[in-house]
């Protein structure tokens, strides 16, 4: 049983040839499984065709692999594919692959569901199940890179933690996830090509600082006034504006790197010159640059996509207080991918109540 046996994947390049010194290999024989495992995305032992029979019988007895695979697919009229990824233990996560004529974006997650139920979001209707493991995370980025070179003929050229969950309740695995993502024993992709995206967790972006992280950080700010905020993500109320304004400060102090701030538009919510005039105000402590995206309804209709003379109006007034602002339109909505509609609809009823129960 899988719950008797270790995962392979959390033994260090060390710590696995240690294993296999107890059986008389040498060290060689362990960095070619470690290449098999990372590089080579091995989904079992048997995949590993220039190891010995001893050794694999020996892996498969004690170790597991907790390789995750794409489950169910569907493409977009635009091209956006949103790919269903089955677990060992049979959950489901999702991640998407968005073509642009400059660039291939993989855009993944970090637990199973989530927890912080903000409003506007479907993935935050299903209950967090658990965190997804380092090895479940770099297996997102290296099946969605296998599908950019299928179907586009190229790699990817960014990576964002803005699936399902938060990743930020979820560090340590999504800091080692990103070290075999970047490493040289695994895709060997740049560190300023990861952006990830929080919720706003103060004590834990002070922390990213701490830990000198190279990768890009995103808030998904949406409102820049705490009552606004508030009603509409639950974590402001432990994590409010001016806790997130001195995490961010920090953050910046130790990285130098100047943040993204994604700020959903709803109609008759935030979409008025005196929200945008809170949103600049908010920004003058650090350098940033402002995504405003448009909204992606969901099924209960509580909120309003802005309208686009609305829309140009907010983004020239935050040009106008020399702010770098991109208006972001959606992709992949017609198949539920696009930002804030990841809750695993393309896969049948049987499988959508193993997520939620």
């Amino acid at each position: 049983m899988k719950d008797k046996k270790q995962n392979i994947r959390n033994l260090s390049q060390k710590e696995l040839i240690e294993e296999l010194e107890k059986i008389g290999e040498k060290k060689f024989r362990a960095k070619q499984v470690y290449e098999w495992l990372w590089k080579r995305g091995a989904r079992s032992f048997d995949e590993m065709h220039n190891i010995s029979k001893k050794v694999t019988e020996h892996l498969a007895e004690h170790f597991f692999i907790d390789a995750i695979s794409i489950g169910d697919m569907q493409k977009s009229n635009d091209q956006t594919i949103k790919c269903a990824f089955d677990s060992f233990d049979k959950h489901v996560t999702e991640g998407v692959l968005i073509p642009t004529t400059s660039r291939v974006t993989a855009c993944i997650s970090s637990q199973v569901g989530c927890s912080l139920a903000c409003k506007f979001c479907a993935t935050g209707r299903l209950k967090l199940m658990r965190n997804l493991s380092p090895g479940e995370i770099y297996d997102q980025v290296l099946l969605l890179n296998n599908l950019s070179e299928e179907n586009f003929k190229q790699r990817l050229s960014n990576i964002v933690f803005m699936g399902m969950g938060e990743p930020l309740l979820n560090y340590k695995n999504m800091i080692d996830g990103i070290k075999m993502i970047t490493s040289e024993e695994g895709l060997g992709i740049a560190s300023k090509r990861i952006t990830v995206s929080t919720a706003g967790i103060a004590k834990m972006i002070t922390k990213l600082g701490d830990d000198e992280v190279k990768f890009n950080l995103a808030l998904s700010l949406h409102a820049a006034n705490d009552k606004k905020r508030s009603e509409i993500m639950e974590i402001n109320d432990s994590n409010n504006l001016e806790a997130l304004s001195e995490s961010l400060q920090y953050f910046y102090a130790k990285t130098g790197s100047r943040i993204t701030f994604e700020y959903i538009i709803f109609k008759d919510f935030n979409d008025g010159i005196a929200d945008a005039k809170e949103l600049a105000d908010f920004c003058k402590d650090f350098p940033v640059k402002i995504n405003i995206i448009e909204y992606n309804p969901i099924d209960d209709g509580e909120f309003q996509q802005a309208d686009p003379e609305k829309v140009d109006e907010f983004a020239r007034f935050l040009e106008a207080c020399n702010l770098v602002v991109n208006v972001r339109r959606s992709r992949g909505k017609d198949i539920d991918a696009a930002c804030g509609q990841l809750a695993n609809k393309n896969k049948s009823i049987e499988l959508k109540e193993r997520v939620l129960k």
